[in-house]
């Protein structure tokens, strides 16, 4: 592989993948530009103004008749349907958190997800948990209970954004495209539904875009790009990092979105996130502990 090191990560992946999270990282400081526009709206734009990127780099990669033949498998083109619809319910939630002062349920939803994946993997797929999964698991699951009890309420934007993107990956895998291929079809398929609402919106005076001010504009033109965008570059690191590599680096946006909710956006963290999150921190540690065991023993019985 071109500039793989002795671990078997290319340097290039590796700086693309960090540059990556970075940018998911630094996402609710854009959303939150956007908190006064409905996140069906934003929804809708992020999904009209990613189509020409994902368009474009398709036809850049000599890929298009991949997805010229997904569109007359039937069959195939259901199960699109299904991470379309998965992925803009994620969406829809992430948008809503972040523009209602609940940015920091989001991290911890994007915290819980790797946990929630090991969870369905073994519920769906019988795979076997080792007993470090099982103890991260169930202190994850405890994690949310404190939560629960504490605050008197379900954390449902933590719980939303894990069930919608674990099950947005696990039917994911059952879809025979590769990534770039894969999300410009969903793309192509939530384009009508994201069109016939804009259009509504303007025909009904509700419309923020090219209505309101021309920093609405803007922006809802940029959801695009820094929705598109992160996602390609995403698809293209994870083919030079090994997984357990992805499986550490993930942590990076949800502790920026930690971090950004509590010290620029100012949301509480009070004791039942202060009794939560150290269990959920814990959690991943012993998780990626446990990964990187595994992926030694593996590498070793190799060679």
């Amino acid at each position: 592989m071109k500039n793989a090191s002795p671990s078997g990560d290319s340097l290039p992946g590796l700086i693309l993948a960090i540059a990556t999270y970075v940018m998911w990282g630094f996402l609710p400081l854009f959303m939150k530009q956007l908190a006064h526009v409905p996140p069906s709206e934003v929804i809708a734009h992020r999904v009209l103004w990613s189509l020409p990127i994902a368009l474009a780099v398709l036809v850049w990669q000599r890929r298009s008749a991949e997805v010229m033949a997904a569109l007359r498998q039937p069959r195939l083109l259901g199960m699109a349907l299904i991470t379309a619809a998965l992925i803009s319910v994620n969406w829809m939630i992430y948008v809503w958190a972040v523009g209602n002062n609940h940015a920091l349920d989001a991290a911890l939803g994007y915290y819980i997800n790797p946990l929630f994946s090991i969870l369905m993997g073994a519920t769906l797929l019988r795979e076997k948990m080792s007993r470090a999964q099982m103890v991260a698991v169930a202190l994850a699951s405890l994690a949310v209970v404190v939560l629960t009890v504490q605050l008197g309420r379900l954390p449902m934007v933590a719980i939303g954004l894990m069930l919608t993107w674990g099950f947005y990956a696990y039917c994911k895998k059952s879809l025979p495209l590769g990534p770039t291929q894969g999300f410009t079809l969903e793309v192509l398929l939530l384009t009508p539904f994201a069109l016939a609402y804009v259009v509504w919106l303007t025909a009904s005076g509700q419309s923020h875009f090219a209505a309101g001010s021309t920093w609405d504009t803007i922006l809802l033109i940029g959801c695009g790009p820094v929705t598109a965008v992160p996602l390609i570059c995403y698809a293209t690191a994870a083919k030079q990092l090994r997984l357990s590599t992805i499986g550490i680096l993930q942590y990076i946006a949800p502790t920026m979105i930690f971090l950004t909710a509590v010290l620029i956006f100012g949301e509480p963290f009070g004791a039942a996130q202060m009794v939560a999150f150290p269990m959920i921190w814990a959690a991943l540690v012993i998780y990626t502990l446990s990964m990187l065991r595994g992926a030694g023993a593996r590498r070793r019985a190799m060679t």
